[in-house]
Protein backbone atom coordinates (compact mmCIF):
# COMPACT_ATOMS: atom_id res chain seq x y z
CA UNK A 1 0.00 0.00 0.00
CA UNK A 2 2.73 2.61 0.78
CA UNK A 3 4.18 1.93 -2.84
CA UNK A 4 1.09 2.41 -4.27
CA UNK A 5 0.04 5.97 -5.69
CA UNK A 6 -2.75 7.47 -3.84
CA UNK A 7 -5.65 8.39 -6.57
CA UNK A 8 -6.02 12.27 -6.65
CA UNK A 9 -9.91 11.58 -6.54
CA UNK A 10 -9.66 10.06 -3.11
CA UNK A 11 -8.88 13.53 -1.13
CA UNK A 12 -12.39 14.64 -2.47
CA UNK A 13 -14.24 11.50 -1.28
CA UNK A 14 -12.57 11.89 2.01
CA UNK A 15 -13.05 15.70 2.63
CA UNK A 16 -16.80 14.72 1.39
CA UNK A 17 -16.99 11.55 3.42
CA UNK A 18 -14.53 9.46 4.98
CA UNK A 19 -16.72 6.46 5.15
CA UNK A 20 -17.39 6.85 1.25
CA UNK A 21 -13.90 6.80 0.96
CA UNK A 22 -13.30 3.64 2.32
CA UNK A 23 -16.26 2.48 0.82
CA UNK A 24 -14.62 2.82 -2.51
CA UNK A 25 -10.89 2.73 -2.40
CA UNK A 26 -11.06 -0.07 0.38
CA UNK A 27 -13.63 -1.97 -0.12
CA UNK A 28 -14.00 -1.07 -3.77
CA UNK A 29 -17.73 -0.40 -3.85
CA UNK A 30 -19.26 1.71 -6.21
CA UNK A 31 -23.09 1.73 -7.36
CA UNK A 32 -24.24 4.77 -9.49
CA UNK A 33 -27.25 7.43 -9.14
CA UNK A 34 -28.53 10.27 -11.24
CA UNK A 35 -25.68 12.23 -9.59
CA UNK A 36 -22.87 10.13 -10.62
CA UNK A 37 -24.64 9.60 -13.81
CA UNK A 38 -24.25 12.98 -15.00
CA UNK A 39 -21.13 13.39 -13.43
CA UNK A 40 -20.04 11.17 -16.39
CA UNK A 41 -21.74 12.45 -18.83
CA UNK A 42 -19.97 15.89 -18.48
CA UNK A 43 -16.64 14.02 -18.06
CA UNK A 44 -17.23 12.20 -21.54
CA UNK A 45 -15.66 15.07 -23.32
CA UNK A 46 -12.87 15.60 -21.44
CA UNK A 47 -12.00 11.67 -20.33
CA UNK A 48 -11.10 11.41 -24.14
CA UNK A 49 -7.33 12.00 -24.29
CA UNK A 50 -6.05 14.85 -26.84
CA UNK A 51 -5.56 18.40 -27.24
CA UNK A 52 -5.81 22.28 -29.30
CA UNK A 53 -4.47 24.99 -29.35
CA UNK A 54 -6.33 28.29 -29.75
CA UNK A 55 -4.93 32.21 -29.53
CA UNK A 56 -1.95 30.94 -27.77
CA UNK A 57 -3.32 28.61 -25.34
CA UNK A 58 -2.53 24.56 -25.45
CA UNK A 59 -5.07 22.37 -23.89
CA UNK A 60 -4.63 19.11 -23.34
CA UNK A 61 -7.16 16.76 -22.11
CA UNK A 62 -7.03 13.96 -20.14
CA UNK A 63 -3.83 14.24 -18.52
CA UNK A 64 -2.00 11.68 -16.81
CA UNK A 65 -0.02 13.58 -13.67
CA UNK A 66 1.66 12.56 -10.17
CA UNK A 67 3.59 13.77 -7.68
CA UNK A 68 6.06 10.93 -6.78
CA UNK A 69 7.57 13.16 -3.26
CA UNK A 70 4.15 13.36 -1.95
CA UNK A 71 3.24 10.19 -3.57
CA UNK A 72 -0.32 10.43 -5.36
CA UNK A 73 -1.15 10.77 -8.99
CA UNK A 74 -4.28 11.15 -11.03
CA UNK A 75 -5.80 12.09 -14.21
CA UNK A 76 -6.49 15.83 -14.67
CA UNK A 77 -9.14 16.71 -16.60
CA UNK A 78 -8.11 19.63 -18.20
CA UNK A 79 -4.75 21.38 -18.20
CA UNK A 80 -4.44 24.93 -19.87
CA UNK A 81 -1.07 25.51 -21.39
CA UNK A 82 -0.59 29.37 -21.58
CA UNK A 83 2.43 30.67 -23.36
CA UNK A 84 4.73 33.86 -22.21
CA UNK A 85 7.86 35.03 -22.13
CA UNK A 86 9.58 32.69 -20.04
CA UNK A 87 7.49 29.31 -21.61
CA UNK A 88 4.45 28.15 -21.21
CA UNK A 89 2.61 28.06 -17.84
CA UNK A 90 0.30 24.97 -16.67
CA UNK A 91 -3.16 25.44 -15.63
CA UNK A 92 -5.63 22.57 -14.26
CA UNK A 93 -8.72 22.74 -14.99
CA UNK A 94 -11.59 20.40 -13.32
CA UNK A 95 -15.08 19.54 -14.32
CA UNK A 96 -18.16 19.54 -11.68
CA UNK A 97 -21.56 18.11 -12.66
CA UNK A 98 -22.95 20.44 -9.75
CA UNK A 99 -22.78 23.76 -7.95
CA UNK A 100 -20.03 25.29 -5.84
CA UNK A 101 -20.17 23.72 -2.27
CA UNK A 102 -19.82 25.44 0.93
CA UNK A 103 -16.91 22.71 2.10
CA UNK A 104 -13.61 22.56 0.03
CA UNK A 105 -13.01 19.12 -1.10
CA UNK A 106 -13.15 20.97 -4.89
CA UNK A 107 -10.50 23.32 -3.96
CA UNK A 108 -8.43 20.67 -2.59
CA UNK A 109 -9.06 18.42 -5.24
CA UNK A 110 -8.02 21.45 -7.94
CA UNK A 111 -4.69 21.90 -5.93
CA UNK A 112 -4.08 18.85 -5.59
CA UNK A 113 -3.56 18.85 -9.70
CA UNK A 114 -1.18 22.18 -9.57
CA UNK A 115 1.17 20.91 -7.52
CA UNK A 116 1.63 17.81 -9.57
CA UNK A 117 2.03 20.06 -11.90
CA UNK A 118 4.86 22.04 -10.64
CA UNK A 119 6.50 19.17 -9.73
CA UNK A 120 6.19 17.70 -13.46
CA UNK A 121 6.94 21.21 -14.80
CA UNK A 122 8.96 22.92 -12.10
CA UNK A 123 7.07 26.23 -12.21
CA UNK A 124 4.53 27.42 -9.98
CA UNK A 125 1.13 27.34 -10.40
CA UNK A 126 -0.72 30.99 -10.16
CA UNK A 127 -4.34 29.44 -10.46
CA UNK A 128 -6.76 26.69 -11.27
CA UNK A 129 -10.22 26.42 -12.35
CA UNK A 130 -13.38 24.73 -11.43
CA UNK A 131 -15.70 24.20 -14.17
CA UNK A 132 -19.24 23.84 -12.78
CA UNK A 133 -21.87 22.23 -14.96
CA UNK A 134 -24.84 23.68 -13.34
CA UNK A 135 -24.19 27.55 -13.88
CA UNK A 136 -21.31 26.76 -16.79
CA UNK A 137 -19.16 29.20 -15.32
CA UNK A 138 -15.65 28.94 -14.59
CA UNK A 139 -14.59 29.83 -11.38
CA UNK A 140 -10.74 30.72 -10.42
CA UNK A 141 -8.85 29.06 -7.95
CA UNK A 142 -5.44 30.27 -6.84
CA UNK A 143 -3.41 27.93 -4.85
CA UNK A 144 -2.95 30.14 -1.61
CA UNK A 145 -1.34 29.02 1.17
CA UNK A 146 -3.68 28.21 3.29
CA UNK A 147 -5.47 25.29 0.44
CA UNK A 148 -2.26 24.22 -0.13
CA UNK A 149 -1.61 23.30 3.59
CA UNK A 150 -5.35 22.11 3.49
CA UNK A 151 -4.47 19.55 0.78
CA UNK A 152 -0.75 18.17 2.36
CA UNK A 153 -2.92 17.58 5.40
CA UNK A 154 -5.83 16.07 3.55
CA UNK A 155 -2.96 13.79 1.43
CA UNK A 156 -2.04 12.58 5.01
CA UNK A 157 -5.62 12.31 6.26
CA UNK A 158 -5.98 9.44 3.53
CA UNK A 159 -2.75 8.24 3.55
CA UNK A 160 -3.96 7.09 7.14
CA UNK A 161 -6.77 5.87 6.66
CA UNK A 162 -5.66 3.70 3.21
CA UNK A 163 -2.57 2.32 6.00
CA UNK A 164 -4.99 1.68 8.56
CA UNK A 165 -7.49 -0.67 6.25
CA UNK A 166 -10.30 0.19 8.31
CA UNK A 167 -13.89 1.56 7.25
CA UNK A 168 -15.06 4.55 9.37
CA UNK A 169 -18.43 3.88 10.86
CA UNK A 170 -21.67 5.45 9.50
CA UNK A 171 -22.95 8.83 10.49
CA UNK A 172 -26.16 9.78 9.10
CA UNK A 173 -26.45 13.17 7.68
CA UNK A 174 -29.56 13.81 5.80
CA UNK A 175 -27.96 16.08 3.15
CA UNK A 176 -24.81 14.18 2.55
CA UNK A 177 -26.27 10.86 3.01
CA UNK A 178 -29.66 11.14 0.98
CA UNK A 179 -28.01 11.80 -2.40
CA UNK A 180 -24.69 9.41 -2.15
CA UNK A 181 -24.97 7.22 -4.43
CA UNK A 182 -23.58 4.38 -1.90
CA UNK A 183 -26.10 4.76 0.25
CA UNK A 184 -27.78 1.22 0.16
CA UNK A 185 -23.91 -0.38 0.61
CA UNK A 186 -23.25 2.34 3.41
CA UNK A 187 -26.96 2.09 5.41
CA UNK A 188 -26.02 4.87 7.17
CA UNK A 189 -29.60 4.93 8.54
CA UNK A 190 -29.01 1.91 9.85
CA UNK A 191 -25.49 1.38 11.11
CA UNK A 192 -25.34 5.16 12.29
CA UNK A 193 -28.08 4.75 15.30
CA UNK A 194 -26.43 4.77 18.68
CA UNK A 195 -26.83 2.01 20.64
CA UNK A 196 -27.04 -1.99 21.27
CA UNK A 197 -28.82 -2.42 17.58
CA UNK A 198 -26.11 -0.48 15.94
CA UNK A 199 -23.40 -2.51 17.21
CA UNK A 200 -25.14 -5.81 16.63
CA UNK A 201 -25.76 -4.96 12.62
CA UNK A 202 -21.94 -3.60 12.56
CA UNK A 203 -20.95 -6.81 14.05
CA UNK A 204 -23.09 -8.96 11.38
CA UNK A 205 -21.78 -7.10 8.25
CA UNK A 206 -17.94 -7.17 9.50
CA UNK A 207 -18.24 -10.61 9.77
CA UNK A 208 -19.88 -11.80 6.36
CA UNK A 209 -17.24 -10.00 4.75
Amino acid sequence: MEDTPIPLSALQYYLCCPRQCALIHLEQQWEENVFTAEGRLLHEHVDQPGGVSRAGVRTVRALQITHPGLGFAGVADVVEFHAGPGGECANPVEYKRGKPKAHRADEVQLCAQALCLEAMFGHEIAEGVLFYGRNRRRQVVPPAPALRALTLEAIDWVRSLLAARRTPSAVYERQRCDACSLIDVCLPRLLGRSGPVRDWLRTQLEEET
